[in-house]
């Protein structure tokens, strides 16, 4: 009895699908080609993005997007990490666009961010305010780690100057809400969105610092593959996004 190799196996099982992929994509486009002949594109629309991307960017344009397409479903799927879209079977993904490789096509989702650099009262009534990126080194950042292990450098920029600072900090978390919520318990600073704090600031819950350290930046960007042919819910959803622009 001859017993062969499992590698063997999962070789041959790897190449059959490299075989057949093409035939499944020709399956895939011919039957997106029927969706033509409706009134309104059917069907599941998948698309990766980090969490901060779907609160700040995605959201905001897949309620109304939704509405106006009652025949489409969309399944966001937490993109912490990076993914090869099309390997993985996703229609678009959400990135910031030098993040994006240069083989897809990108367009704007959303308008422009700002970073922020927060902490609350009480904190800056132990800590002197930082006065310079310098000063960082002097205090608790709460860092942002990614799952990969590493931990985001603060980017910063002033007169056309970028910094990218490596700072430090007794807490690190995954996730920016949960770095809000822990500069809002006092435990450092937190480097976020603008957007996510001006209410806060408003009220005085947390205090902005190196302000000037903080310019406008492009946001999120939609991408997706390069192809000719779009399947018709990709094509309503880049098509809303474009018109909404």
């Amino acid at each position: 009895m001859t017993v062969c190799n499992p590698k063997t196996f999962v070789a041959a099982g790897e190449r059959l699908a490299q075989r057949l992929r093409p035939a499944f994509r020709d399956i895939d486009d011919a039957l997106d080609d029927l969706n033509t002949f409706r009134e309104a594109p059917v069907g599941r629309l998948r698309i990766t993005a980090a969490r901060g991307a779907t609160r700040l960017a995605l959201l905001p344009v897949l309620g109304p997007f939704l509405e106006n397409h009652p025949g489409i479903e969309v399944d966001v799927v937490d993109g912490a990490s990076f993914v090869d879209i099309v390997k993985e079977g996703f229609d678009a993904g959400v990135r910031f666009r030098e993040r994006v490789a240069a083989d897809m096509v990108a367009i704007p989702l959303g308008p422009p961010l700002r970073s922020a650099i927060v902490a609350t009262p009480a904190y800056f009534a132990k800590h002197p305010p930082p006065k310079t990126p310098r000063d960082l080194a002097a205090h608790d950042c709460i860092q942002l780690r990614f799952t990969h292990g590493g931990c985001y450098a603060w980017e910063l920029e002033r007169n056309g100057k970028e910094l990218e600072v490596e700072t430090r900090g007794r807490l690190a978390l995954s996730d920016q809400v949960e770095i809000l919520e822990a500069a809002l318990a006092g435990m450092g600073l937190a480097y976020v969105f603008e957007s996510q704090v001006e209410d806060l600031v408003r009220q005085k819950r947390l205090v902005r610092v190196l302000e000037g350290w903080c310019p406008a930046y492009p946001g999120f960007f939609l991408y997706y593959p390069s192809r000719r042919h779009l399947p018709p819910v990709l094509k309503a959803f880049v098509d809303f996004v474009r018109a909404k622009a």
